[in-house]
């Protein structure tokens, strides 16, 4: 199979406007398109922005809601699968959700938050129970996750158990913790043997400052895309015929001895 060719939406588009943020989406898309992308990855809760407060409530929409039909229209007219966060309601609980559209519009995943951080995600949000979210794209077995799950290397390691090639994370990161997308998130993805997209918010939000970095990181543990601290749109390529290779030679999942680690559970 050919590389998956990645772009990564380094943004924090325009909190508090869907309608706003769906235009910078419709406009990466093209770009990414016209780039040869398969995929367009873009940051946590980028539909709505992060630090919105109740406008989280307000603003939360079903899985298959008008949000993800106009995400849809989006990849099918630019011919990409995206990879958007979003605030997911379901009955009375407001998730902290992902969700992969493919190239012709379907809805091939959804995934919720699992770790919430601090008190501001905790006060909005009920946490998801489904760790391994997964759909086949490009010839690739594609995992969701969000920003501070991948933190928890026993996800990231659920997730290589279950045969993830290419692990999409949109991420809130913030200062002071850019060591997670400098050196924890390419580590993951060597330890796992799989490539990571890790994809930022940026700039000042609410009480918050996102620092960017977002990368693609490939089981060598290099970065094969690397964004800045300002927004941008960046480009990578998850290679199957790479990732084969690198798994022969990484002894790191033939390795494990399982039954050591039962006390760890």
């Amino acid at each position: 199979m050919p590389p998956l060719r990645t772009a990564l939406l380094q943004s924090s588009g325009r909190p508090g406007s869907v309608d706003a943020n769906l235009k910078v989406l419709d406009e990466a898309a093209g770009r990414a398109a016209a780039a040869g992308a398969g995929l367009l990855v873009c940051p946590e809760m980028f539909l709505t922005g992060y630090a919105i407060g109740e406008d989280v409530h307000r603003l939360a929409e079903p899985a298959d809601g008008e949000a993800a039909d106009a995400v849809a229209d989006i990849a099918v007219r630019h011919g990409l699968a995206v990879h958007y966060g979003y605030p997911e309601r379901d009955g009375h609980a407001v998730y902290n959700s992902a969700q992969l559209i493919g190239p012709d519009g379907a809805r091939l995943a959804n995934y919720r938050k699992t770790h919430l951080f601090g008190c501001f995600e905790q006060e909005w949000f009920t946490p998801g129970d489904d760790t391994v979210v997964q759909a086949e794209l490009g010839g690739l077995t594609v995992g969701l996750m969000i920003c501070y799950d991948v933190e928890f290397p026993e996800n990231v390691r659920a997730h290589a158990l279950a045969g993830t090639d290419l692990l999409l994370v949109p991420t809130a990161q913030m200062h002071p913790f850019q060591f997670v997308a400098e050196s924890v998130v390419p580590v993951r993805a060597f330890e796992n043997q799989m490539y990571v997209a890790y994809v930022n918010r940026t700039g000042a939000e609410g009480e918050f400052e996102f620092v960017g970095l977002s990368c693609l990181a490939g089981p060598d543990g290099a970065s094969r895309a690397r964004a800045g601290r300002g927004e941008e749109l960046v480009f990578g390529d998850a290679d199957p015929e790479f990732l084969r290779a690198s798994r022969e030679n990484n002894p790191y999942l033939r390795d494990r001895r399982p039954g050591l680690y039962a006390s760890l559970a």
